[in-house]
């Protein structure tokens, strides 16, 4: 007779678990420095994979409990010095990144890319920039910003493209939607947190931005970076 299925376990977790004992971390029958490549590749491997940056919790999982994941990317780093992509932390992760003296040649070839960021107008650019500073904001606010109404479109393409999200309620009247800048908004420019954002007073500077204009100061950069 088979065995009895342990109480609240379901057929899919109860394989999960026995990959799980079946996957070796440890690689304690290999000598260090095959134990030590090993986990590079498996490593890099993730990263390469992934198709968004990869924590240190995730790359956690494919090697020993005492291995420093840190050293480990440094050392993937070095190998890749000569070659033309890099391994980048951006949005709280890392991700494997084409180096950006090749971005013309990859432009030129005019191959499709997985990575590609959708394409922006001029404005939408511009509207993006001003959430990433004065997020949570609101339409509204938005529109003070650029001295004209700004169209529901225009917030929608951002969404559909993955940069925006909803913030809070906003606290004025008739409690408006804010947004916010999402992980994959950091991760498409090649940003590790909000505080990698140019300096605010240059583009006040340049004309580009007023936060006089809605009465605001720039976002608090939060500690992942993303605006909530």
């Amino acid at each position: 007779m088979g065995k009895p299925d342990e109480p609240g376990k379901t057929r899919t977790s109860r394989k999960k678990d026995a990959s799980e004992r079946l996957f070796d971390r440890e690689l304690a029958d290999l000598p260090p420095e095959l134990r030590w490549r090993e986990w590079m590749l498996r490593v890099e491997a993730v990263i390469f994979a992934a198709a968004e940056p990869v924590g240190h919790e995730t790359l956690a999982r494919v090697v020993g409990k005492d291995c420093s994941i840190d050293l480990l990317v440094d050392d993937l780093r070095a190998e890749l010095r000569d070659r033309p992509y890099e391994i980048v932390f951006v949005a709280g992760g890392w991700q494997h990144r084409t180096r950006s003296r090749f971005a013309v040649p990859i432009r030129a070839s005019q191959a499709s890319t997985r990575s590609a960021a959708p394409a922006l107008s001029d404005f939408e650019a511009m509207v993006l920039m001003a959430i990433a500073y004065f997020q949570p904001i609101t339409r509204g606010d938005l529109s003070k910003i650029f001295g004209k109404e700004l169209s529901r479109d225009t917030i929608a393409s951002l969404r559909n493209a993955g940069f925006l999200a909803s913030g809070p309620r906003s606290p004025t009247p008739g409690a408006p939607y804010t947004y916010v800048t999402t992980k994959h908004f950091l991760t498409a420019f090649g940003m590790e947190t909000l505080r990698d954002l140019p300096d605010i007073e240059a583009l006040e500077d340049a004309g580009l931005l007023s936060r006089q204009t809605v009465g605001v100061e720039a976002a608090e950069p939060s500690s992942d970076g993303e605006g909530e």
